[in-house]
């Protein structure tokens, strides 16, 4: 039997031409920019927020409040709303917050911290919207029915004291009922103030709160 006899075929592949290189390498530039752009857009907040406190912040020597170094993350634990519903407290995140924290009965200088916090929301003008003024009760007692229609515009959370002092905590021979906390919209405390009735002081808390919410302006807005 004889055997067929072909020549050995060999297939031969071109080099890639240096135009074609240079295309993929462009892909590859350009995929690597796109996912650089996604992850920006992505951080862009936390990035900012951080920017904002560590940047821009208000110091030491141009600002009426305490500043909160570093801040400290709202934690994730429980709190119910005034109808004893259950919330979370990381909920309030998305807005700058103005915090107070009294006890359900309100003394006097609690409601004047709620009015306080009311009248420095509404002279905010067009900004009114990015910050939320939020009262913490921090016991068992009731809010008062002659408070509620002055509240209608406030948050009104009910939070443990022992959960609470994970988070928020007074000046040192103070108590938490003396002062106003600032959050912001990540949900870090950043400042604490203190509190009296005489205008100048509320002067100096407003231009604090002005202040942040104009460095915050450019990816702060109104709305969770």
């Amino acid at each position: 039997m004889k055997l067929e006899q072909h020549p050995l075929e060999l297939t031969v592949h071109s080099a890639p031409r240096p135009d074609e290189a240079m295309t993929d390498s462009k892909q590859t530039k350009y995929g690597r920019w796109k996912m650089l752009a996604i992850w920006l857009v992505c951080a862009a907040p936390v990035m900012a927020s951080y920017f904002t406190f560590y940047v821009i912040k208000p110091n030491s020597t141009t600002s009426y409040g305490d500043i909160i170094s570093p801040p400290k993350s709202i934690p994730n634990m429980p709190a119910f709303a005034v109808d004893k519903k259950p919330v979370q407290l990381t909920s309030l995140k998305g807005q700058w917050l103005l915090i107070s924290v009294a006890g359900g009965d309100c003394n006097t200088a609690c409601e004047q911290h709620l009015f306080l916090q009311r009248q420095l929301r509404e002279s905010l003008g067009k900004d009114k919207d990015r910050l939320d003024w939020v009262w913490v009760v921090n016991d068992d007692a009731k809010v008062k029915e002659a408070l509620k229609p002055a509240l209608q515009a406030a948050t009104v959370l009910y939070v443990a004291p022992t959960d609470l002092s994970q988070w928020l905590q007074p000046a040192s021979g103070k108590q938490l009922s003396e002062h106003l906390y600032l959050v912001d919209p990540m949900g870090n405390w950043m400042m604490r103030f203190n509190t009296s009735t005489d205008f100048e002081t509320a002067k100096k808390i407003k231009k604090d709160v002005e202040r942040v919410l104009r460095a915050s302006a450019s990816w702060d807005k109104a709305g969770r």
